[in-house]
């Protein structure tokens, strides 16, 4: 009850801000960013569209990675008629394709620009079963399983950037607090609704790749800890916001449920605050492997704090990504 009350009266914890903070407020003590490139999947709306908005007013480099080029393009184009000296790239990314993921990290790479900031925030509610073209059920492929891929081919990038730079790189996860309601093993769940659309919820399937975006960030905080790498990473629930992740829910239900609910609603600059704190606020220096609610470091499930658990999600990840044909995953046998 005590913590509802500090939630809805926007009480600050220990970081001095707390749910009613906005992105532009917890980026003031971040000083000027234009010596970074960030690199924010999801971009062309809601939190996503705040966070590159906020990042380009401090003066960062941005690469917009987007599905709908016209949507990436007019993001861009909101952003320069606010900040018309911002320096955006725009390039395709199809998260649920891992050859898009690659095709998109060659693109990148093609350009030879430094990177210091990778902001996972791509998210997907499939309402309707459907199966990625690697064979992946979507909503795991796209909140997840492309990110995990897309981490580990921009790492040595990010690493080298902050060796020859000296600034610290970060990655930022963005989960949700919705990774609590799964339960279960989530591998094999995961090969269930693979095979069988009929074991397929859409909301257990959205926990599923949100609990996979926490445990993704304990696994990579610690092999990044045994590389002595000058690179963080952390997890984020951005809070409860309308945005168009809910829009294949339009409709009478979802809509009295927002109503209901729009106490609890953050506003976008809200809801994009602790993203934008976690990737800039100078306090974070070496922090890494947190989960962060309302811009203050927060606990994550049982399950998402199980070290044993991240370490099998990573290995079954590495075979789901690989390109050897020998390296075929069958997760209602695996034995990680």
């Amino acid at each position: 009850m005590l913590e509802t009350v500090k939630y809805l009266i926007g009480s600050a914890g220990a970081s001095g801000h707390g749910s009613k903070s906005t992105a532009e407020q917890v980026t003031e003590s971040g000083g000027d960013l234009s010596s970074i490139t960030a690199i924010i999947t999801g971009a062309t709306s809601g939190i996503g569209a705040e966070t590159a908005l906020v990042l380009a007013k401090r003066g960062a480099r941005l690469v917009l990675p987007a599905r709908s080029l016209k949507a990436a393009e007019e993001a861009k184009a909101r952003i320069v008629s606010e900040c018309p000296e911002a320096e955006i790239f725009v390039m395709s990314l199809d998260l649920s394709s891992l050859t898009s993921v690659r095709n998109f990290v060659s693109e990148f790479e093609s350009l030879d620009l430094p990177l210091s900031l990778l902001i996972n925030n791509a998210g997907k509610f499939t309402h309707e079963h459907a199966i990625s073209e690697d064979g992946v059920e979507m909503t795991f492929a796209t909140n997840y399983l492309g990110h995990f891929l897309l981490t580990n081919l921009l790492l040595n990038r990010l690493i080298a950037t902050a060796k020859k730079t000296g600034f610290q790189g970060r990655i930022v996860n963005v989960s949700s607090s919705i990774h609590g309601w799964f339960s279960g093993d989530l591998i094999r769940y995961l090969g269930v609704i693979t095979r069988d659309k009929s074991h397929y919820d859409a909301t257990r399937a959205y926990a599923l790749s949100k609990l996979a975006n926490v445990l993704h960030t304990k696994e990579l905080a610690w092999r990044l800890k045994q590389m002595e790498a000058n690179v963080t990473v952390n997890c984020v629930h951005p809070g409860i916001v309308r945005t168009r992740l809910t829009r294949e829910r339009e409709g009478f239900v979802t809509d009295l449920v927002f109503f209901l609910a729009s106490k609890l609603l953050k506003t976008i600059p809200q809801a994009a605050a602790t993203t934008c704190y976690v990737a800039t606020h100078p306090r974070l220096l070496n922090v890494s492997g947190k989960y962060f609610a309302d811009c203050n470091e927060a606990t994550t499930s049982k399950l998402g704090s199980n070290s044993m658990e991240a370490a099998r999600l990573w290995s079954a990840s590495e075979i789901m990504v690989s390109r050897d044909p020998k390296a075929v995953f069958n997760p209602l046998n695996a034995l990680f």
